[in-house]
Formats: C-alpha cells, structure tokens, sequence
C-alpha cells in the first residue's frame, strides 16, 4: 500500500511538473522572430501561426496549456515580436496583453522622391494615394506606420522630420560657407550624397564643390546631368554628348552655380558635410577604381589622375 502511494504521488508530481515545465520552460526559438496573427484570430489559429514559425514545439500543447493555465483574455491582431527561446506562457502573455512589433518603411540616403512614392505605393498596409513629394523634401530614415494608415500621413513625417533635422543642422552650421540658405545647403548636400557613398570622402567633396561655387566655377556633377532625364532613376546608360550641353536648370555642367533644386533625399551625414566641409584646396576629383575617389588642386593633376581612371575601365572592359 505504501509504495503504490509512492508511485500515485510520483505519478501526480509527474503530471504536475511536465505541464508546469512546457509552460514556463524555454521554447525552442534561437533566434528573435516576428509573428503575424490575424484580425479575430483564436488561440487554435495563434498555435498554428506559432507553430510554423517555430516559436513552439506543439500547437496542441500550445491549446492545452492555453486553456488550462493561461488567462482567458482574447487574442490580439497584429504583429509580435518573440523573443529567443520564449516559453509558452511568454508567448501568450505577448499576444493577449503585448504591443504588435512596430512596421516599418526605409528609405535609404539619398533615395529620390520617385521611388520614396513607389515604396509608399507598394506598401499594401497603407491606404489613400499620394503625390510625389517634393525632391529633398523627405528625411532618409525608417519610419514606423500602422496597418490601414494613409501614405499622406507618413509623407508628412517624413518630411516634418526633414524640416527639424535641416533646421537643427543649419543652426549648428559652420563658418565661410558657400552657401547662404538651409535650401542651398539641402541642394549642395545632395549631390554630394549622389558623388559619394563613402563617408570619409564626404566632407572632402562637400569642400571641393564649395571651393568651386566660391570661385564661380561650374560643379561638373555628373548626377545633376542625370537627375533632370530620369528624375532620379537609374539612367542604365553612359551620359550622351547632347545631355552635357543641355540647359535645364539642373545640369552644372552647362550652367554655373547650384542646380534649380536637389537631385534626391540627402541624409544628414550629407548636410552635414556641406555645412562643415573640409578645409581643402581641391578643385577636383575622379574616380579611383576602389569605390573612393583621388582629389586634386589643379587641372594637370585632375587629367593625370583621370588618365588613370581610364586606364582601369579599359582593363576591367567597360570603355
């Protein structure tokens, strides 16, 4: 009789303790996962979710321990977060009382206003149609939005959140600039956002082309011939002849001076630069092959470094 008793109250520690473990035990995840659950979705239609991302090891113990150790409170829509190795009762906790992950829209530097519509557009979860925004006027950024926001309401974000950035950079502004306005300044940094994606270089270039202004030289910015035939989008060809002649308000190739306004999104790095740029002599650069570029003060070393670049196109078999 005694050792049945044994066994009856291991037997009932056993049938404690493995729910007790799959409950508050780790789960399986080894790694943060984000979960979509649905508008009305029950525990059932959570386990299957769950169980398919492979946040749990069971959707049946999943409902089990649900309905027998959890709260009873309903199901929330949206998506969560999970946590590396979450257990059960984490997990339900999160989906009955959390906060749905944040979504998100990046726009990377220097992204012209173009394809920041057609992101915005793509986005299935906004709603409502937007125009274009203006170039230059949104801040490169990732930007938080909920399901069934509109796309008006996100520019406006985007672009308040420009507002705010330019102002603060263009109070903390330096000294002996090229530029007179916060306008100017949104323009010159963004052809230096298009010349460079290095961000050493930037403040170099933002000098150089400050250099150039002071001196009534033209930029010779090669995206500014682009921006006015694409609109920011990829050209997908060499520059023609005819497009460095032509007098557009953009092109500083044909025209002294600052474009008529920006060629694409500058982020801040790239205000920045235009609003303390290097302290240089240089009155040019070229392309060296790595990804970087090789500054010069004077035409002759301009042409012999330029001779050089060309000399690698021809080996790599692009000219």
């Amino acid at each position: 009789m005694k050792r049945l008793l044994i066994l009856l109250l291991a037997l009932a520690a056993l049938a404690i303790g493995v729910p007790m473990f799959m409950w508050r035990g780790p789960g399986p995840l080894d790694k943060r996962i984000v979960v979509a659950i649905p508008e009305g979705a029950t525990v059932g239609t959570a386990s299957r979710v769950l169980a398919q991302a492979g946040a749990i090891r069971s959707a049946t113990w999943f409902r089990g321990l649900a309905g027998r150790l959890g709260s009873h409170d309903p199901i929330r829509a949206g998506e969560f977060a999970i946590l590396p190795h979450a257990s059960v009762a984490a997990i339900l906790d999160t989906l009955q009382h959390g906060h749905p992950a944040l979504k998100l829209v990046t726009i990377p530097e220097g992204m012209p206003s173009v394809i920041v519509h057609d992101k915005l557009m793509a986005t299935a979860a906004l709603t409502g149609a937007v125009p274009v925004p203006p170039e230059g006027s949104v801040l490169p950024n990732s930007y938080a939005y909920s399901n069934g926001e509109a796309r008006l309401a996100v520019v406006q974000r985007m672009q308040k959140a420009m507002d705010k950035a330019l102002a603060a950079e263009w109070a903390g502004r330096g000294q002996g600039l090229a530029v007179s306005t916060p306008q100017q300044a949104l323009i010159l940094a963004s052809i230096v956002e298009k010349e460079t994606a290095l961000a050493p270089e930037r403040a170099t270039v933002a000098g150089v082309y400050g250099n150039r202004l002071k001196l009534g030289m033209a930029l010779q910015a090669d995206p500014t011939v682009i921006y006015p035939v694409t609109k920011g989008r990829p050209l997908g060809r060499r520059i023609l002849e005819s497009e460095l002649h032509a007098k557009n308000g953009y092109n500083t190739y044909a025209e002294v001076g600052l474009p008529a306004g920006p060629i694409c999104n500058p982020g801040r790095a790239s205000i920045d630069a235009v609003l303390h740029p290097a302290v240089t002599k240089a009155l040019y650069f070229v392309a060296n092959g790595k990804g970087g570029h090789v500054f010069a003060e004077t035409l002759a070393e301009q042409n012999a470094n330029v001779k050089k670049w060309f000399a690698i196109r021809h080996a790599r078999g692009e000219m």
